[in-house]
């Protein structure tokens, strides 16, 4: 009887490690806290589940090796990738919202403060923005008296080797959203932010429609996928106001 009573917790035991098995990432999470998790681990959590002879785990891993890592997955539209074997619409929306929550997140938490639109302040807020799109878009800043930011509206989107963008198209979205100066952002997905030809002369017919309206032109940031930035204003192609 005493070796009977001996015997049962081991083999209970034994039992419960193999009912329990491998720690999943959510219980990782849990246990470990969230920033230790890669990001196959993250994406597996949002995923939820995985294919029939495919754990979820797996699907994360071969998804993010598709599509080259969560920065390709962020340069994806949900048809895209609601296309790929155990995804669908559901899990591709839940993705992308994932991802954007992210995103803004984090630029609200560098948002430019009152009376800090300094090149670097937008560069590093955009950085987040834009530095992983394929194609170009340009943004106005509209500025409040103390050159506080009031709004940050996208004007334009383009393809990759450029936009087309008129000073009354700026302007309009500053005059709308009663801007007392305003600052430009676009980027480049080429990963070099110097300032083309195109971007100067353009940059130019702005500044010199925003004086006549009342609403100076501040500065033009240019970003990249280096995290490398150029302002026109540093430049001195952009004059000081």
């Amino acid at each position: 009887m005493d070796a009977m009573l001996d015997v049962a917790p081991a083999h209970e035991n034994i039992l419960e490690t193999m009912t329990l098995g491998p720690r999943g990432p959510r219980e990782r999470a849990l246990e470990e806290g969230i920033l230790m998790l890669s990001d196959a681990d993250l994406l597996a959590i949002v995923l939820g589940t995985g294919l029939v002879g495919c754990s979820v785990f797996r699907l994360a891993n071969e998804l993010l090796e598709r599509v080259g890592g969560l920065e390709g997955l962020g340069r994806l539209g949900p048809s895209a990738i609601a296309e790929i074997p155990g995804v669908g619409t559901a899990k591709a929306l839940r993705l992308l919202a994932g991802l954007e929550i992210g995103r803004r997140s984090l630029m609200r938490s560098i948002r430019p403060r009152p009376g800090v639109c300094n090149s670097a302040a937008v560069a590093a807020w955009f950085t987040t923005r834009l530095s992983w799109r394929e194609y170009e878009e340009l943004w106005v800043l509209s500025l409040d008296g103390r050159n506080g930011l009031r709004s940050a509206r996208r004007v334009a989107q383009g393809g990759v080797h450029g936009l087309g963008v008129t000073p009354r198209d700026v302007l309009r979205v500053a005059l709308q959203d009663t801007a007392a100066a305003m600052i430009l952002v676009h980027n480049h997905p080429s990963g070099d932010p110097t300032p083309s030809d195109a971007d100067v002369a353009m940059t130019r017919k702005v500044a010199e429609a925003s004086r006549v309206v009342g609403v100076p032109l501040l500065d033009h940031v240019i970003v990249s996928s280096t995290g490398e930035y150029c302002s026109l204003l540093d430049l001195g192609i952009l004059p000081s106001v």
